[in-house]
């Protein structure tokens, strides 16, 4: 039996597992590894530090299917749509931007991470803060370490987080990627942002007309939502959370900059756009250095192998698109390689 190694438990490896998990679970043992403390990796889904209950999606807000992606992918939607994980977007949006005709939007009720749980159930062993530092071959296996110095043996591994993340691995499995792929992989780039989450005390109201707010005239917040009616929760007994999206260029600016010593500015220029907003329980700031890709490897679609015996792949939106149905996309190509390779 082949056991194979995922790394990242964002949306492309959580898909992988399962997906691996439902066509060869009799052949393989599957282990997910992610360095953070809980599932989601850029579909997280946050806690008040006061309030368990009061959650927030700092990441992913809703998911967009174009007509040919939900057709094409009409089984994974059905899937989660069944199950209640997702529900249609029909609170108010304000200034978004028709991606298709015919489009549809899509929230979870109980946050984002509730996808990539939902396949982390069929996902055999999932470990958190585990934290992958190098990988070299040897033996004809792949010798993994982790934060620590422990290392464990693997007959493939997958690899799913951003893709300059990859290049930052240590050990010979590097030697071995050929310049041709170095150069496509050096080439990938990500946008970077701050989401900060304001979370509040069942009964406050927070008094706007709409759900979610796209803001074009500050230079700082580019995305404004209030959490528990963008989800369609009970406004009466829901603890409310605001979520700040910044812009672009705020994120490039500042983004070496300390999360606590951001906060405060992005704080100032909300009183601009919301003035008056109540003050929140707790706060929590998160920095999204890969955010979303503004320009994936070029020439490999879903995946790029980088070793074949033992197998080494890669896969993420990092090969495709930042969207749900780019992730859906990558899995299934990785998907491929496993079972053509074990």
């Amino acid at each position: 039996m082949s056991r194979v190694l995922i790394v990242g438990a964002g949306l492309t490896g959580s898909l992988c597992a399962c997906l691996l998990r439902r066509e060869l679970a009799n052949n393989v043992h599957i282990v997910l590894w992610d360095k953070a403390r809980g599932a989601g990796g850029r579909m997280a889904t946050s806690r008040s530090t006061n309030d368990s209950v009061c959650t927030a999606d700092l990441g992913a807000q809703y998911i967009t299917a174009t007509p040919y992606y939900f057709q094409k992918h009409q089984s994974f939607y059905e899937e989660l749509l069944t199950h209640n994980i997702l529900k249609p977007l029909t609170a108010t949006v304000e200034g978004m931007l028709i991606k298709e005709e015919g489009s549809l939007n899509f929230v979870s009720p109980c946050g984002v991470s509730s996808i990539v749980r939902h396949y982390l159930k069929e996902s055999a062993e999932v470990f958190y803060n585990y934290h992958v530092t190098h990988i070299n071959l040897k033996n004809n296996k792949w010798e993994v370490y982790r934060k620590g110095s422990i290392l464990e043996y693997f007959d493939a591994v997958v690899l799913t987080m951003p893709v300059p993340q990859i290049l930052h691995l240590q050990g010979n499995f590097l030697q071995l990627i050929d310049e041709t792929q170095k150069l496509k992989l050096e080439a990938g780039s990500y946008s970077s942002r701050y989401a900060l989450g304001l979370f509040y005390k069942a009964g406050v109201q927070i008094d706007v007309p709409w759900a979610v707010k796209y803001i074009t005239n500050n230079p700082c917040i580019r995305f404004i939502s209030i959490d528990n009616k963008k989800r369609n929760l009970d406004l009466s007994s829901a603890e409310p959370a605001v979520v700040v999206h910044t812009s672009v260029s705020f994120g490039a600016e500042h983004l070496e900059k300390a999360k606590e010593d951001v906060e405060p500015l992005i704080l100032e220029e909300l009183e601009k756009v919301l003035p008056g907003l109540p003050k929140p329980s707790s706060t929590k700031c998160q920095k999204w250095r890969y955010s979303q890709v503004t320009q994936p490897v070029q020439d490999c679609p879903g995946q790029m192998t980088l070793h074949e015996e033992p197998l080494l792949v890669c896969g993420g939106d990092g090969f495709t698109h930042s969207s749900f149905d780019g992730c859906i996309k990558s899995a299934l190509r990785v998907l491929e390689v496993l079972k053509s390779n074990l």
